[in-house]
């Protein structure tokens, strides 16, 4: 076992510098091979990395499956050991790759939740801007729809990455990759209204701080603290769907493939590494065309 964990610790430095993936992903794919190293190191008593063949691997995804693993964490577990040992075989510490033939589990297709334009006008409507704190949050939610970034980019946006002038925020994602998103104008109208109007009056005069959104305590706005202010207008707006920042993310995505976005452009705009993840969403689309039609054509 030892020294799978010491092989391991090279795998997760080469994913960590080479492809440079992000910190929930690294701990994700470390939990995942401890376990499978355990199995088959030490529950199997195979003693050698090199000895590992498939029906060892399949041992260890049948006890998942036992264990009431879901199809989506065999699939992780399954994509983790063969990523792993094709590693082992590019660095020659093993010859032979025992996942070639294993196969992954089918997945249900889950569609994402999403607003209707409807919902997010009412949701974004209906958010008070007397007070500096609904100024704050309706230059968040409107950005984060015009641009369909993750709540953790939000959340590490500082002044120099918004570009008002020019209409473009610069966003630093998975893996720490730039991309660069064109705003619209209500993004822009509200977030310029924020930080001329609002943002000075949430600092403290002790606190210094380059975050776009801060809380009533001047420091940096937290992803539970976004939660609830989204939440919370949510409820006020009267919208019974259950809705995260993600959902703004989806819903973003989905209302420019419905409107004829090209798919590779929203690929980017999503800083998404593979297409057939954007993909998703042109499912969203039929999915969407087919209650239009059923609830608006008189033979359907």
């Amino acid at each position: 076992m030892k020294d799978g964990l010491i092989h391991l610790e090279d795998y997760m430095h080469f994913l960590r510098i080479e492809r440079q993936l992000a910190d929930n992903t690294l701990i994700s794919y470390k939990k995942d091979l401890i376990e499978y190293l355990n199995s088959v190191l030490e529950t199997q008593r195979i003693h050698n990395l090199d000895l590992v063949e498939r029906q060892h691997i399949i041992v260890h995804i049948r006890k998942l499956k036992e264990e009431g693993k879901s199809a989506r964490t065999i699939a992780r577990h399954i994509s983790s050991i063969r990523s792993f040992h094709q590693f082992l075989l590019r660095e020659k510490v093993t010859t032979t790759d025992p996942t070639i033939h294993l196969e992954q589990p089918q997945l249900e297709q889950k569609l994402p939740n999403f607003l209707s334009v409807e919902e997010l006008t009412i949701l974004l409507n209906n958010i008070d801007v007397s007070k500096p704190q609904g100024k704050r949050d309706l230059a968040m939610f409107e950005l984060m729809y015009a641009s369909g970034m993750r709540i953790s980019e939000c959340l590490h946006l500082d002044l120099e990455d918004l570009h008002l002038t020019m209409g473009f925020v610069r966003v630093f994602g998975k893996g720490g990759k730039e991309r660069i998103i064109p705003l619209g104008g209500a993004a822009i109208r509200a977030c310029q209204s924020y930080i001329e109007e609002a943002r000075p009056k949430l600092l403290k005069p002790t606190e210094r701080t380059d975050a776009i959104f801060v809380n009533q305590r001047g420091k940096r706005l937290t992803r539970q603290g976004i939660w609830k202010l989204l939440n919370k207008h949510a409820m006020n707006a009267g919208i019974q769907k259950e809705i995260t920042p993600h959902v703004l993310r989806h819903s973003f995505a989905t209302h420019l493939i419905e409107n004829g976005a090209d798919l590779r452009a929203v690929q980017e705009m999503l800083g998404h590494s593979d297409i057939s993840t954007t993909q998703i969403y042109t499912h969203v689309s039929k999915t969407r065309l087919k209650e239009v039609y059923k609830q608006f054509h008189p033979r359907a």
